[in-house]
């Protein structure tokens, strides 16, 4: 797999329009809330807008700030605790059930980001899905992580595919193609590999050593 290049300020300047186009919406839904109660004090309906968008955009955050963050020192290793914490935080808002298992240990950065990355792909393969589901088979010098995403209509996306592929896209990577790049430059980085296998309603996507 060969990624193309993209340069440092680029990257940084693409996953932040891409966290930036992920909580505009809950945030925008508290500010329309908020104008409701302008207009409406103490309406039981306006309050839940508040409320409900307020916890997906704290969420929202929560769990960029490990999958997109600095996390610390380049040598940080991440508690899988916290990434699974952040992951079910993110899919309560989502239509997918989180289904994770494994052991609870700390990883290097960039295995758990890898990890919370390939979430975001699978769970953007099941647009009405019903189950994603992260399995920590293996840690260590040798990790196995299973991430199984069901439902249907299945659609893994494509430019996801054509990166994983090494296939050149028809366009340079944009907002839309920044977070599959992402997930297998943190694959690359982290010197493993992304396999994905796909049928009927089920894509996996399996991680390990590319040695």
């Amino acid at each position: 797999m060969e990624l193309p290049p993209v340069s440092a300020p680029d990257l940084a300047a693409l996953l932040a329009s891409r966290l930036c186009h992920d909580i505009i919406s809950p945030v925008g839904a508290v500010q329309s809330g908020l104008e409701l109660l302008d207009e409406m004090p103490n309406d039981p309906e306006s309050m839940a807008l508040v409320r409900n968008s307020t916890k997906s955009a704290v969420a929202k955050l929560q769990f960029a700030r490990i999958a997109y963050g600095a996390s610390g020192s380049p040598t940080a290793e991440i508690d899988l605790g916290d990434a699974r914490s952040v992951a079910e935080g993110f899919m309560n808002f989502e239509r997918a059930n989180l289904v994770w298992s494994g052991e609870r240990a700390y990883v290097p950065k960039n295995v758990a980001k890898l990890i919370l990355n390939l979430l975001v792909v699978a769970n953007a393969s099941v647009p009405r899905g019903r189950e994603v589901k992260i399995e920590i088979e293996e840690l260590g010098a040798s990790p196995r992580i299973t991430i199984t995403a069901t439902g249907a209509p299945l659609r893994v996306p494509l430019k996801f595919r054509t990166l994983l592929a090494g296939e050149p896209l028809a366009d340079l990577i944009d907002a839309h193609a920044v977070q599959p790049y992402y997930t297998l430059l943190l694959a690359q980085e982290a010197k493993l590999k992304v396999e994905l296998t796909s049928e009927g309603e089920t894509a996996v996507f399996k991680v390990s050593s590319a040695a």
